[in-house]
């Protein structure tokens, strides 16, 4: 495969590399089956370091490149993959103590003890074997499953080779040797993160009724806004951006593609920088999710392609009829049927156990709420239980290896109809002869419009159309999901239903659903469970359409005018309101405001600070900050029926709807109490936001710029407010892995990368902060894909690893 000029040497440098390294690794059977942590047996691989830490991986196979990057991923993130580990063997509560909680990376438990129930429930039930054992494409690869293996085998080597230096494990005797069943684990883990993960505490906390308990049902309209709630568009955690231009609005003809996903900054869900090469076999470079083996958001040499969260729901629920004598037992086409009960029992710290007991069913989990806010109780008559398709489903890393290996957007679209095996993202790329592609090619329950209308319960009648979630009689068999002849698995979507959208001058997602990825083509014909159509979208969807459309219309775009847009920071919101804001403001009587609380506030100095403002969340700018405040404040406490004057018309979705009503009911209270706040930690109202939003790192104090998602600011930043701390102080989720790739004609890419919160989480580690500095900075790293330019870097490091 020539994948760029410089192909020839690094063919040569390829075979010299592979005379190097030894042969094929001799391995148990034992071992192979995950049992035993995986030694190096001979694997062994090149690790080529350029700037920032980013290493250049080149083996002679899967199981050899795993090893590498398993060695380079400890290297960087031993604590963080480490504590990951401990969750999958479900050992937090002996390590860490049982009601501690876990940093939420692999699910949505809140306490450790819920979340050891869980995994130790997986482990015991040997769930994830059983998919290691489904032969592909169903199942995994034999490539995947040794990259799973080698990965396993190079943090093992790299453990035994080195001395831990990071304070978050330094002398943990919970830094252990793992198994591929481990890696395996946590690719399952991720996969059901929108499904059983988000049950977890659900999960684990069912048990029967006891008798005598009331028969009493959720009201309809709670457990309605509460799915709404929880299955909306409008997330302030996860979330990304990404966009696609074709040939036709490019300078050269070539595809452009921006990635922005927004991404936790701390915890197990980071993404770490590679490239990986097997010679004449692979070449592609990225980031990858940490512990697993490929790369997750990319590029090779012919295709750039990036994922956004998507909206389609991964879960359902069926209402079970539960036998009147027995609430473990449930009916059937009149036929009763038994719970299968699993104990699972878990040691924690200090000494003891706990037992809990979980109930399943055919249909998945018996599960009594999904989050605090989505009660599910399991009553006499009724229970719920929780149904993920995800949950047989291991098949991501092969339709990522798939990308890598693509060749077009053709060819990505061949690996999502192959593999189908993305959980919960959409799929945004372009390719160097023009190409873009939007589709939401992911793993969903198989919930018709029709099969909803007939099947739905009376709860599920308003779960649906509010937010995609189905709840399904279960007392009837032809209730069940079916199969679609294209799909790989029973119950789930074929690719002939995924929303599709090709060669668009530009495709754009920003966690809205599939409708309107161009404003000019919206896409529509798909089922609910996918998302909603012809409804009001995000404000961050409005403002990137907004842009987006307006670089296609102008053309001749290239990978600069990418970099531009990433970092210009404007506020979609404040061009809708932010001069209504100031008039209002200027016009209270005696230029005061009553707070919350009851105190009257004088916020006259805000009125002239907000006119003045330049409407960008970038680090100098003055009244960035005191937007922010007043605008969250705001939004919190007026309902979007009431917050505008010009409602939303389906007509004109990304203009819909406008104009502040400055006489609602909360606007003078928000405006008074963002300036109360902010006086009150003695920060000017004109202050320049990046001396009040940034993140601390070892002895320096970096500024961030980026907004929440309310503003609707494309770069999104999640900053967690400490007014004693200064404003600001640390982020927890926005820009992560960000990366503008296009190509010149020649055969390398051109690519412009950034980690904001850098390679490394060790404090030790020189690669703790330095491309947070550069992002502060608004700068980029110029990516080295080709050999010419690895071989050129001034910061080369070669290193050797074996097992």
């Amino acid at each position: 495969m020539r994948t760029c000029p410089g192909h020839r040497r690094l063919a040569a440098l390829g075979v010299a590399l592979l005379t190097a390294l030894t042969g094929t690794a001799s391995v148990s059977s034992a071992a192979e089956r995950g049992e035993h942590p995986q030694g190096g047996g001979g694997l062994s691989a090149t690790i080529r370091y350029t700037e920032h830490g980013i290493p250049h991986i080149v083996a002679k196979d899967y199981a050899n490149l795993g090893f590498g990057t398993g060695w380079a991923q400890a290297a960087d993130q031993v604590c963080t993959l480490a504590d990951g580990f401990v969750t999958l063997r479900g050992e937090r509560s002996r390590v860490f103590g049982p009601d501690a909680a876990p940093d939420g990376s692999l699910s949505s438990a809140t306490r450790n003890l819920s979340s050891d129930q869980y995994f130790k429930g997986v482990r015991e039930a040997r769930t994830v074997e059983k998919l290691l054992d489904v032969p592909a494409p169903a199942g995994p690869s034999r490539d995947v499953k040794d990259a799973m293996r080698g990965w396993a085998a190079g943090y093992n080597a790299w453990l035994k080779q080195n001395r831990i230096t990071d304070p978050a494990c330094k002398g943990a005797d919970w830094v252990k040797p793992v198994t591929s069943l481990d890696v395996a684990t946590r690719g399952f883990a991720i996969a059901v993160l929108g499904g059983q993960g988000r049950g977890v505490e659900g999960i684990t906390a069912a048990q029967p009724p006891t008798t005598g308990a009331a028969r009493v049902q959720p009201d309809k309209g709670d457990v309605a806004r509460a799915a709404r709630e929880l299955f909306g568009q409008d997330d302030s955690d996860m979330g990304s951006n990404a966009v696609a231009f074709s040939g036709a609005a490019t300078a050269n003809k070539r595809g452009l593609l921006l990635g922005n996903p927004h991404y936790p900054w701390q915890g197990g869900r980071r993404f770490w920088q590679s490239q990986q090469t097997i010679p004449g076999e692979l070449n592609v470079m990225g980031g990858s999710l940490l512990g697993t083996t490929g790369i997750s958001i990319g590029h090779n040499a012919h295709i750039a392609w990036s994922h956004t969260v998507a909206t389609g729901v991964t879960l359902n629920l069926h209402q079970l009829t539960l036998d009147p004598s027995d609430p473990t037992a449930y009916v059937v086409d009149g036929k009763k049927q038994k719970m299968t009960k699993r104990s699972v029992t878990v040691p924690v710290k200090g000494g003891g156990e706990v037992t809990r007991t979980q109930w399943w069913t055919r249909y998945g989990p018996i599960v009594t709420n999904l989050g605090a806010q989505l009660p599910l109780p399991w009553t006499a008559a009724t229970a719920y239980a929780l149904g993920d398709p995800n949950a047989v489903n291991l098949r991501a890393s092969d339709t990522a290896l798939g990308f890598s290996k693509a060749r077009s957007t053709a060819g990505v679209l061949a690996s999502l109809r192959r593999a189908q095996g993305l959980p919960w993202v959409n799929t945004i790329a372009a390719d160097s002869s023009g190409h873009s592609l939007f589709t939401q090619s992911q793993v969903l329950p198989r919930i018709t419009d029709e099969l909803a209308e007939r099947c739905s319960t009376p709860l599920g009648k308003a779960t649906y159309p509010a937010s995609g979630v189905a709840i399904l009689d279960g007392s009837k068999s032809d209730c069940s999901l079916g199969r679609d002849k294209d799909a790989v698995q029973a119950g789930i979507f074929g690719p002939a239903k995924m929303p599709v959208l090709k060669d668009a001058p530009y495709a754009e997602n920003s966690n809205d659903s599939a409708w309107l990825a161009n404003a000019d083509h919206p896409i529509t014909g798909y089922e609910r469970v996918f998302g909603n159509a012809g409804t009001q979208r995000s404000m961050r969807t409005r403002g990137a359409v907004e842009d987006v459309a307006g670089m296609a219309d102008k053309g001749g775009l290239t990978v600069a005018d990418l970099q531009k847009q990433q970092f210009a920071n404007r506020v979609p919101a404040a061009d809708l309101t932010a001069a209504d804001t100031a008039k209002a403001c200027a016009a209270l009587p005696g230029g005061s405001a009553t707070g919350s609380n009851g105190t009257p506030v004088d916020v006259s100095g805000a009125c002239g600070v907000i006119a003045e403002w330049d409407r960008t969340m970038n680090t100098d700018s003055r009244g960035a900050l005191l937007f922010d405040r007043f605008w969250r404040k705001l939004t919190a406490a007026v309902p979007a029926a009431q917050l505008w004057k010009v409602p939303f018309s389906a007509a004109d979705p990304v203009r819909t709807p406008n104009t502040l009503n400055t006489q609602a009911p909360g606007f003078a209270t928000a405006l008074a109490d963002a300036v109360a706040e902010l006086k009150g930690a003695s920060i000017p109202l004109d202050a320049r936001l990046g001396d009040h939003q940034f993140v601390k790192r070892g002895g320096d104090r970096i500024p961030v710029h980026g907004g929440t998602e309310s503003l609707g600011v494309w770069n999104k930043a999640e900053p967690v407010w400490d007014a004693a701390g200064g404003g600001y102080t640390e982020v927890t989720t926005g820009s992560s892995y960000i990366q503008a790739v296009g190509w010149d004609g020649g055969r390398c890419p051109v690519a412009r990368t950034l980690l904001t919160y850098s390679q490394s989480s060790n404090p030790n580690s020189p690669h703790y902060s330095d491309q947070t500095h550069l992002f502060a900075k608004k700068k980029w790293v110029t990516e080295r894909f080709c050999e010419k330019d690895i071989l050129t870097s001034p910061a080369l490091k070669v290193v050797r690893v074996r097992g």
